[in-house]
């Protein structure tokens, strides 16, 4: 299963979430999933909301386009993102490798 889905209008990731990490930051992808860590710990939704910004602000979406479609209380999330491609979500995520 690939990481990156489109939809119409949208794209929906497929997302490792490492929460309680030293800094919030996209990883890349590995392992057929795009890792993703924040420095919030995984209580009371405080990992998702940090995980949400992180990836809008990676994306550059408004916070309010990305949500959880599947997987709010497991590190393995389904993730939809509104407004953008996948030939950008790959363009972003190349820019990592260099």
């Amino acid at each position: 299963m690939s990481y990156l889905q489109e939809k119409i209008g949208a794209v929906v990731l497929h997302v490792k979430a490492l929460p309680g990490s030293r800094r919030d930051e996209v990883r890349g992808v590995d392992g057929g999933v795009l890792k993703v860590a924040v420095t919030a710990p995984p209580e009371k939704g405080k990992a998702n909301k940090a995980l949400l910004a992180v990836l809008a602000e990676f994306l550059g979406v408004p916070r309010r386009d990305v949500t959880i479609i599947s997987g709010e209380t497991s590190r393995d999330k389904r993730i939809e993102v509104a407004g953008v491609t996948v030939a950008q979500v790959e363009e972003k995520l190349a820019k990592l490798e260099r």
